[in-house]
């Protein structure tokens, strides 16, 4: 249990402590990090404006790093990929989360909250799927086919745990437009990880 608060903590200070209070429903089959996050956090709150609450900017503060990695991994396939299908594939991915990015940045600024910082802290790293800095430099150091097997297993965990994050907010968060980009996360990533898969075997 003290490990669980020690994580909870530490990803509440990755993001501003200020959005404790975010629903982060967990279930059987939830990610550590949502579990603890689960655990401590009561039901999302509505801000004065009423057209958002906590879990709607916490949804945008950690999708945001999140889709951030998912756009460097991408780029590191350009050079690297042996299968142009996995080429293309990694290309897709950059490009449609890093119009997302700019989506949800959009969102934080509206709500006068802070976007977060380019380079993921440890808290960010503890998020589901994200990959650890040693993850990624080996990951650069691979080319040809020892690239591609390493990139679909990564990206099938990265995505993973962006589906994750986006059905958290499809449960509690309350802005149509997020809900909406939730919603689509959730289709879209969940068929390229079938692709991932169908591509590794």
């Amino acid at each position: 249990m003290r490990g669980r608060v020690l994580l909870t903590a530490a990803l509440l200070a990755g993001v501003g402590g200020a959005y404790g209070s975010a629903a982060w429903a967990g279930t059987a089959s939830s990610p550590p990090a949502l579990t603890a996050f689960t655990a401590l956090a009561g039901p999302a709150a509505t801000t004065p404006a009423a057209d958002h609450n906590d879990q709607d900017v916490m949804f945008a503060r950690m999708m945001i790093p999140h889709h951030r990695q998912a756009v460097e991994m991408g780029r590191l396939a350009e050079g690297r990929a042996a299968d142009p299908r996995v080429a293309r594939l990694a290309r897709r991915i950059e490009a449609a989360q890093a119009l997302e990015i700019r989506t949800m940045s959009g969102w934080l600024t509206a709500w006068g909250e802070p976007a977060p910082g380019e380079s993921p802290g440890p808290a960010h790293h503890a998020m589901p799927g994200m990959m650890s800095p040693e993850d990624m430099r080996r990951l650069e150091r691979l080319s040809g086919r020892a690239f591609d097997r390493a990139f679909l297993t990564m990206m099938i965990r990265h995505h993973e745990g962006a589906v994750a994050m986006a059905r958290d907010e499809l449960r509690s968060g309350v802005y149509e437009p997020a809900r909406r980009m939730a919603a689509s996360i959730v289709s879209s990533q969940s068929a390229e990880i079938r692709e991932m898969r169908s591509l590794l075997g």
